[in-house]
C-alpha cells in the first residue's frame, strides 16, 4: 500500500489505483479469449458508479432495499456481537450509504473505505468525514480481487470488522470468492468478523428482472463500460453494435451478463483487431446466488464460521455475520 496523502475534511488516502494499463492489459486479454470475457470490476468509472447507484433506487432491483432494511434490523444485535471500537472496513464502499446504518451504533474507532473508483471513493468518504467528525477516516483506492492489506497509518484497534455489503461476493466465481474471503480473513485475523451480503436464491423471473429493469439503467451501465473502453483507450469499439443481455443460469446458480454484437463486426483495441460474429457475446459479469448452507460451506473453506444470520420475511437476501475460526 501507497504511503497516506492527506485530503481535505480530514481524509487519509491511500492510492493504489491499477491505473489505465491494467484496463488495457485486462481488455485486450479477455477480447482474445474464447468465449470473450471482460471483468466487471471495470465497470466502475465515475459514471459506471453513478449508474450503480441509480439500478439500486429501481423497482426491480430488491436486493439494496432488502438489505438495508435487514441492517436496520438487525444493528443492536449486531453490536452485541461485535462491540464498540473497531476498525471497519468496507469493501466496495461505493457512496457508502449503507454503512452509515452501522456507523451511529456500532461506533467504530476508524473507518476505511476501499473502492477502485478513485473520484467516487473521495467524494463519498469526504462527505462521511463531514458528517461524522468522530470518526477518523481513510480510503483506500486498490483492487481488492488482487490483494487486500490494511495500511500502517490506519487505526489502532486491534479489533476488525470487514464490511461487504450488497451481494458483490456473488460476482466472483466460487473458487475466486474463496480465495478473496481467505485475504478478508488474513486482514481481520483472529477474532475477527465479515458482515456481508449474500443474495439468495430465489424465483427465477424475481432475478431476471432485476437485471433487466424496464427503465434500462442496467443496461446503460452494461454498455457503459464499452465508453469506458473509447474513453480510456484507444479503440474504434460502438455502443451502438451491441446490445445488452442478462439471464439466470439455472445450472450454475447465477445471473450473467453479456454485450452481445448486433452484427458481424471487427473491432480494434489499441493495435489489436478482434473479430465478433453476430449474437456473439461479451461475458461483462456473473452474480452467484446461494443458500444459506452453500455459502456457510463456502465460508468454511476460507477460514470463516457463520456466528448469525439475518433474512428478509420472504428470504430474498441474507446479511450474515462471519467469525475466523
Amino acid at each position: 500500500m501507497t504511503s497516506p496523502i492527506q485530503q481535505p475534511d480530514d481524509i487519509t488516502f491511500y492510492d493504489a489505483h491499477p491505473g489505465t494499463g491494467d484496463l488495457r492489459r485486462e481488455v485486450i486479454n479477455g477480447l482474445t479469449k474464447s468465449p470473450k470475457t471482460i471483468p466487471p470490476k471495470f465497470f466502475y468509472d465515475r459514471r459506471g458508479s453513478e449508474l450503480f447507484d441509480a439500478i439500486c433506487e429501481t423497482p426491480e432491483y430488491y436486493q439494496t432495499r432488502t438489505e438495508m432494511g435487514i441492517l436496520r434490523d438487525c444493528v443492536d444485535e449486531l453490536v452485541e456481537y461485535i462491540g464498540p471500537d473497531c476498525l471497519l472496513v468496507e469493501l466496495g464502499s461505493g457512496a457508502s450509504k449503507k454503512v452509515r446504518l452501522l456507523l451511529e451504533q456500532l461506533r467504530p474507532s476508524s473507518y476505511l473505505g476501499i473502492d477502485i473508483s478513485k473520484e467516487f471513493l473521495l467524494s463519498s468518504t469526504q462527505t462521511l468525514a463531514l458528517d461524522y467528525p468522530w470518526l477518523e477516516v481513510h480510503a483506500a483506492c486498490v483492487d481488492f480481487s488482487h490483494g487486500l492489506e490494511v495500511p500502517h497509518h490506519c487505526g489502532t484497534s486491534s479489533s476488525r470488522v470487514a464490511f461487504f455489503p450488497g451481494s458483490s461476493i456473488g460476482n466472483f466465481d466460487p473458487d475466486d470468492a474463496i480465495e478473496l474471503l481467505k485475504r478478508v480473513a488474513q486482514m481481520v485475523a483472529t477474532n475477527g468478523h465479515l458482515l456481508i451480503g449474500v443474495d439468495l436464491k430465489k424465483d427465477i423471473d424475481i432475478l431476471n428482472a432485476a437485471y433487466n429493469d424496464a427503465a434500462g439503467i442496467t443496461a446503460e451501465f452494461n454498455l457503459n463500460l464499452l465508453a469506458r473502453i473509447r474513453n480510456e483507450l484507444d479503440s474504434d469499439i460502438g455502443l451502438d453494435a451491441f446490445r445488452h443481455s442478462a439471464f439466470y443460469n439455472r445450472d450454475r446458480g447465477r445471473i450473467e451478463m453479456h454485450l452481445v454484437s448486433n452484427r458481424s463486426q471487427r473491432v480494434r483495441v489499441e493495435d489489436k483487431l478482434f473479430e465478433f460474429d453476430e449474437g456473439e457475446t461479451i461475458h461483462t459479469e456473473n452474480s452467484y446466488k446461494y443458500t444459506i448452507d452453500e455459502f456457510a460451506e463456502l465460508a468454511a473453506a476460507a477460514g470463516f464460521e457463520q456466528q448469525r444470520v439475518w433474512t428478509d420475511d420472504a428470504k430474498l437476501f441474507s446479511v450474515q455475520l462471519l467469525k475466523t475460526s
